[in-house]
């Protein structure tokens, strides 16, 4: 039930009871913009907009650590999610009076700080998922991200840099023994660094020439390793090079390894490679080699980049580098695929060598040079 009733005042006061039986009020000077009010009230109920004016009154900080304890989150996900909430400028603000502007001003200040596109669009869509959530729960009535613009990032074309194959050479020449196998790993099989390291002997079938991705290492602080399934559930088996077997057979025989549970890749304390020692191992094999620029994870676009260049299709690629979808391939490599253009004028050219039509061309021109 709702009503507007002038107060002795002059006031008018315009009042609705929620589906609770809760009754909320509002005073204005006039009659009409009272009637608005109740009006939108009651549009926002039939249509399930309706929020309880009072509901977000807790703190984009608050409600973000009631919220977050109910997530079921990866270790990962905590850590990004807790620093993204923990960047914001608007952390004491009510959800209820956080705008655009607020969300426009913190995404200015991580551009002035200065972070990267990349880093910044990261921590918009955590902090954009908090207020989803509170808008799920009927907390706001519209969400204060929509519409929020971020910086350009970087077109692939120009931000991939490639190893050559020289340089992947050197680097694998230049590691240690028991390293350049895993170096090999990411450039000739696509392997991500946290894949590598998650290896097994009994991941390696040697008589089918494959290898199983099955889990990988993810950091899980002051030093420990967890294991998880590969990035984006990206499980799969991976077609072999003899010269990446050979590699891995005498990796295996060298360090007496003979259980399939045994790690491939190990630190000092026989534990899987943590990141941070696999980034240590990686810094020292580029400067033994004399490479700079490239980093570990430049050698998987390596491996996609050799894989279209034999003619591979996308679901071929995107199958051998476990990617969720072939759009996320394409996103990624579509500039390495040949054009239109390109497979338009191979296929001319291919045409007149098969007519012979370029040396008649060329004899004709000695021709007429002499005439």
């Amino acid at each position: 039930m709702a009503s507007v009733a002038k107060r002795p005042d002059g006031q008018w006061r315009a009042r609705y009871r929620d589906a609770a039986g809760k009754e909320h009020a509002r005073h204005f000077a006039r009659k009409v913009d009272g009637q608005a009010w109740l009006d939108e009230v009651t549009t926002a109920r039939k249509t399930g907009q309706y929020v309880d004016p009072k509901a977000g009154r807790a703190t984009f900080k608050t409600f973000y650590a009631e919220w977050s304890q109910r997530q079921v989150w990866q270790t990962t996900t905590v850590t990004a999610m807790n620093l993204a909430a923990s960047s914001v400028t608007f952390g004491d603000v009510p959800l209820n009076r956080i705008r655009r502007s607020h969300i426009e001003a913190w995404v200015k200040a991580m551009v002035v700080k200065p972070l990267a596109p990349g880093t910044i669009k990261t921590r918009f869509t955590n902090v954009h998922a908090v207020f989803r959530a509170a808008a799920g729960d009927r907390m706001i009535a519209t969400d204060p991200c929509e519409g929020v613009t971020l910086p350009a990032r970087r077109r692939h074309e120009h931000a991939m840099v490639l190893p050559t194959s020289q340089q992947v050479g050197r680097l694998v020449e230049a590691a240690c023994p028991d390293f350049a196998p895993f170096i090999a790993l990411a450039a000739f099989a696509g392997l991500r660094l946290g894949e590598c390291a998650g290896l097994q002997v009994g991941d390696v079938q040697f008589l089918r020439r494959t290898l199983q991705v099955q889990r990988q290492v993810q950091r899980a602080g002051q030093g420990e390793v967890e294991f998880r399934a590969p990035k984006y559930g990206s499980e799969r088996t991976v077609y072999l090079p003899d010269g990446l077997l050979a590699m891995l057979a005498d990796l295996i025989s060298t360090r007496g390894l003979s259980a399939p549970a045994a790690w491939l890749f190990v630190g000092s304390d026989d534990k899987p490679l943590h990141q941070a020692t696999a980034g240590d191992r990686w810094r020292w094999t580029c400067k033994q080699a004399g490479v700079t620029g490239i980093t570990f994870h430049a050698l998987r676009h390596f491996y996609a980049s050799g894989l279209i260049a034999s003619g591979c299709d996308v679901v071929t690629v995107q199958r051998a580098m476990g990617h969720a979808s072939a759009a996320t391939t394409l996103s990624i490599y579509a500039h390495l695929w040949p054009t239109a253009e390109d497979r338009t004028r191979a296929a001319a050219s291919d045409l007149m060598a098969s007519a012979a039509v370029a040396d008649s061309a060329r004899t004709a021109g000695r021709g007429n040079g002499r005439g």
